[in-house]
């Protein structure tokens, strides 16, 4: 089948494009290339070029493509700047949903997944959230991610579409941006690779879930592919493994003196805590083991040292 994926010249969005051709699916791309890059991505593989703000831009991407499903990974993905610009932060992620959806039923579309979110709906959780978790987002960022899950239950049961929203928790890998606030590996990578120190934000020990971007993209896959109830589902996608920022600075360490024997790295220092930062953010995978099938197979020393000597490779 054909696939549209909106944002997928991006870091996640691009291992999701490789996931589908190597599955034996087509993938077509929808990216403002704001984050995301050509280079990305197979040069046989269609790239529209726009904002998926533009309606009319999306319309004919859909019009000259006919995808059979959606992907919908595109969005504005900082939480700090949701805080600073609610306004762009819900034209992006409210109404470039909207335009998406609309778009995809004009052209018959008969599912679409989308990228949501664990830590920012769940909020401070010690032990593993699972779906039926209550949801309470505080920042712009997550309540637009609740609203787009309440918009594709709409659509499915308004159009009888089946929708799925994929939960993700800490995302990490090869491809990461290691210039925004999100990509805490790729940062740590970047820095420790060139040299220069790294700052741990307050004590440390803010827990996270990591999941390697591979595994994310085989979930998106078996929820676009494999079997599916009807309506709309939710499915988190992590680890329920929890590490703090501590433990992840030392497993970035231990892959840069791996990948550069004999290397003198600075100490990180500790800075001031970050306003807002949850002290613990964990999700169970299980109803997607369940449901999709699917599991995660990257234990987080290993994806970790595999993305440090991506970056070491590649700059």
């Amino acid at each position: 089948m054909k696939i549209l994926v909106t944002g997928g010249a991006g870091f996640i969005g691009s291992h999701i494009v490789d996931g589908l051709l190597a599955a034996g699916h087509e993938a077509a791309v929808l990216d403002d290339l704001s984050s995301g890059a050509r280079d990305n991505l197979p040069d046989d593989v269609p790239l529209y070029v726009a904002d998926i703000r533009d309606a009319a831009a999306v319309r004919e991407a859909f019009a000259k493509e006919s995808p059979d499903r959606v992907c919908h990974q595109a969005a504005q993905m900082s939480v700090s700047r949701s805080v600073r610009e609610p306004v762009f932060d819900a034209e992006t992620n409210v109404v470039g949903l909207l335009n998406v959806c609309e778009a995809a039923r004009g052209a018959g579309v008969d599912r679409i997944t989308f990228a949501s979110t664990g830590g920012a709906l769940y909020g401070d959780v010690t032990e593993p959230a699972d779906e039926e978790h209550a949801l309470l987002p505080i920042a712009p960022y997550g309540i637009t991610k609740k609203a787009g899950e309440d918009y594709l239950r709409f659509y499915a049961l308004q159009y009888g579409l089946t929708t799925a929203a994929l939960r993700y928790s800490n995302v990490y890998g090869p491809r990461q941006n290691p210039h925004g606030e999100a990509g805490v590996v790729a940062i740590f990578a970047k820095n420790l690779l060139a040299g220069q120190p790294i700052t741990i934000n307050g004590d440390g020990k803010y827990v996270r879930d990591y999941v390697h971007v591979s595994d994310v993209a085989a979930a998106n896959v078996a929820a676009l592919t494999g079997e599916l109830p009807k309506g709309f589902s939710a499915f988190n996608v992590g680890t329920a493994v929890g590490a703090d920022v501590n433990e992840l600075a030392d497993a970035v360490i231990a892959g840069v003196k791996a990948t550069r024997p004999g290397v003198d790295l600075p100490t990180p220092s500790h800075g001031p805590p970050r306003d807002g930062d949850l002290r613990s953010s964990i999700v169970s995978p299980a109803k997607a083991a369940a449901e999709l099938g699917w599991e995660p197979r990257v234990k987080m020393e290993v994806g970790i040292a595999e993305t440090v000597a991506w970056f070491a490779e590649n700059g």
